[in-house]
């Protein structure tokens, strides 16, 4: 098996950067690009990324890249890979995904077909089987994927199997709630850091406390989850759980943390309370109902983070409108508070009542919306123990 692979962390738009930096964080060089992160590494990198990176998709190997403007053309490029490196004889090996953007080649089913047809036909060389005789898939399963995009062919396996914003805590959710490692992106992008509090207002399930509380303890995102690698004969389960053990010690359980979610819907604070337990941060998370406009704290230097309703989860516009004006209301006494809110909504600052001063265009799913930043009056503790 192969000692050094290409690799690529997949992201979602406008949050390739977070993505580059966590790669560079674990000691790796990489190139970002739209859409994907790429670099090299070993198969304890594999491990390490899958547990450790927050803001990613997935982990994929890339097989190969080739020119592939004909069926001819793409049946030589897969069947010229070196799959034995990858492939044990009896692997499961579906032909799980197949996109084709700007190419001669746009039927992907038909492009699916092609691919697992030179799969087979180099693995029966590979060992020595019989044209005709079916290979026996029943063994551990590698998902190949095909991106042809202006006639360009990438195959890849993916490392992942669930994506990774499945973190495995959220034991129920809201409607439309934010990915995990989209909301751990947001929180990288913002000026929080462990040593000052967190507010999240609409907390919803408490994946923004969360996701804070993980980052300030330094808990692997993935550590309590499995991964389609680890079903794989070349990796060792040893190693495996080497790396487990390394991010075990990494944690810091002691850090203390100041991190409060906020709802009007009672249900959903249950829900969020239900998910910081099976994170087992129940005890780090304050966690209770309230309105938003009954938000007030003596606390400075804070940041708020809310992803309040919008798109599919906004009840009506008045209701939005009246939501959206009470924030700003609520927050502008907070002037040592950064406050970072999430919608879709382009009207957002007129009905807030005061302009970002940064505003980052990301996709929540498929849905495009903008991460408006306003950023708190920075002031010295003492500062504020000689006015008092």
């Amino acid at each position: 098996m192969k000692k050094t692979f290409n690799l690529v962390a997949t992201a979602a738009a406008g949050l390739e950067a977070v993505v580059g930096r966590e790669v560079r964080q674990l000691g790796y060089d990489c190139q970002v690009e739209n859409g994907k992160v790429r670099f090299q590494g070993d198969v304890k990198t594999i491990i390490e990324t899958n547990l450790w990176l927050r803001a990613a998709d997935r982990i994929k190997i890339v097989v190969g890249q080739f020119p592939a403007r004909t069926f001819e053309e793409l049946f030589q490029g897969v069947f010229g890979l070196d799959w034995d490196n990858y492939l044990p004889l009896g692997s499961a090996f579906p032909i799980s995904k197949a996109k084709c953007v700007k190419s001669k080649l746009h039927n992907e089913p038909s492009v699916q077909a092609i691919t697992k047809k030179a799969v087979v036909k180099k693995l029966q060389k590979i060992y020595h089987r019989p044209e005709g005789v079916p290979l026996m898939e029943n063994g551990p399963e590698y998902k190949i994927e095909v991106s042809l995009v202006k006639d360009h062919a990438t195959v890849m396996i993916d490392t992942t199997g669930s994506s990774l914003f499945k973190r495995g805590y959220r034991v129920e959710k809201g409607g439309a709630p934010i990915k995990e490692n989209m909301a751990a992106a947001i929180l990288m992008l913002s000026n929080w850091y462990p040593d000052k509090p967190l507010i999240d207002p609409t907390c919803g399930s408490g994946t923004f406390c969360i996701e804070a509380a993980m980052i300030g303890m330094n808990i692997a995102p993935g550590f309590n989850r499995e991964f389609a690698f680890e079903s794989w004969s070349w990796v060792s389960k040893e190693l495996v759980q080497e790396v487990r053990d390394e991010a075990e010690d990494k944690a810091d359980y002691d850090v203390d943390l100041d991190i409060s979610g906020f709802d009007i819907d009672a249900r959903m604070v249950e829900i969020a309370k239900k998910n910081a337990e099976e994170a087992g941060l129940a005890d780090v998370i304050k966690l209770k109902q309230m309105r938003l406009q009954d938000l007030k704290t003596d606390k400075i230097n804070g940041v708020i983070v809310s992803n309040p309703p919008y798109g599919e989860r906004l009840l009506d516009d008045k209701a939005i409108d009246i939501l959206y004006n009470e924030m700003g209301q609520t927050f502008a006494p907070l002037k040592t508070w950064s406050k970072f809110i999430l919608t879709s909504d382009e009207g957002f600052e007129k009905k807030y009542g005061t302009q970002a001063d940064k505003k980052r265009k990301l996709y929540n799913g498929t849905l495009k919306v903008d991460l408006y930043q306003y950023f708190g009056q920075r002031v010295k503790r003492h500062q504020v123990t000689e006015r008092g």
